[in-house]
């Protein structure tokens, strides 16, 4: 009897180790899964990392609402002057998760995917601050959308972009809205239709990308057009980025109305009246980077 009570306390000691191990190893697992997105910021440049290369940075939901977040952080704080979109490893984002798509997920959670896609891309425009796609790779399906619903896009020689849902069996329709708006209609109708990839050269060429450069000086390339956006007056980038979008919606006559307003209400800003007393003194402008009117004063 004795022997047999060694033997089963034993047993319980060494099952004791064992759930001690495997619970040490899933809080380890738990602890090391990193977030969907990573932000850093510094001198009024935002840099949000897409940040799950495993999964070709897929646009599942998690990587949306992370990424939704990470753009709205201190949106109206007078430090952020621009975000820059950038991504870890060789695919900047394959598009949506389709292992979500599945009719297992059902409707409802179909639902809720499209309208957090629509959200991020739509928000990116809407806020105060231009958004820089920084592009090194792989762009397709609503990972295209997302490049193509930033303010300015830099990419790689390498870089290429597609929409391929048609060759799966879900014809690219969300991305298209916002293709359709960077690239001529025959360009997008092509992309849409057979799915097939464009060069960095070829998104250039029909306006997908604002510039291409060699691998090694992208991130120079994009961090020099976010300095020149910060030496901006940051309530003057806001009004302008908004009336752009605005007008662009509108008929030729209808956009002349807004832009004119706009321009008067530009003027009637403290930092508009600095920018052109900084211009006549011949000296360099100090802004205040608040949306205060110049008769405030």
């Amino acid at each position: 009897m004795t022997r047999n009570l060694f033997y089963r306390a034993a047993n319980i000691v060494q099952l004791s180790r064992f759930t001690l191990l495997a619970g040490s190893r899933l809080l380890c697992t738990q602890t090391q899964a990193e977030p969907p997105t990573v932000r850093q910021q510094n001198n009024g440049i935002r840099i949000i990392i897409l940040n799950n290369p495993k999964k070709r940075n897929a646009l599942s939901l998690s990587m949306l609402e992370s990424l939704r977040g990470n753009i709205l952080a201190d949106i109206d704080s007078d430090d952020l002057r621009v975000i820059v979109i950038s991504a870890k490893g060789p695919v900047f984002s394959s598009g949506h998760d389709l292992k979500e798509l599945t009719s297992a997920q059902g409707r409802d959670y179909h639902t809720k995917v499209f309208q957090a896609c629509s959200e991020v891309m739509t928000l990116i425009q809407d806020i105060p601050v231009p958004v820089i796609a920084m592009v090194n790779g792989v762009a397709t399906a609503a990972g295209c959308q997302l490049v193509a619903s930033c303010d300015i896009a830099v990419v790689t020689e390498k870089s290429t972009f597609a929409t391929p849902g048609v060759n799966v069996g879900l014809f690219c329709s969300t991305p298209a809205v916002a293709i359709g708006r960077a690239v001529p209609k025959k360009v997008a109708m092509e992309m849409l239709f057979t799915g097939s990839p464009i060069s960095a050269q070829d998104a250039l060429r029909h306006g997908l990308v604002s510039k291409v450069v060699p691998e090694e000086r992208l991130e120079e390339e994009t961090l020099a057009i976010a300095r020149r956006v910060c030496q901006a007056s940051r309530p003057v980038v806001a009004l302008g980025k908004a009336t752009f979008h605005r007008q662009m919606a509108q008929g030729w006559d209808a956009a002349y109305a807004t832009a004119s307003r706009v321009m008067v209400d530009n003027l009637a800003l403290r930092d508009g009246q600095e920018g052109i007393r900084a211009f006549i003194e011949k000296r360099k402008p100090v802004w205040t980077n608040k949306a205060e009117k110049a008769n405030d004063e």
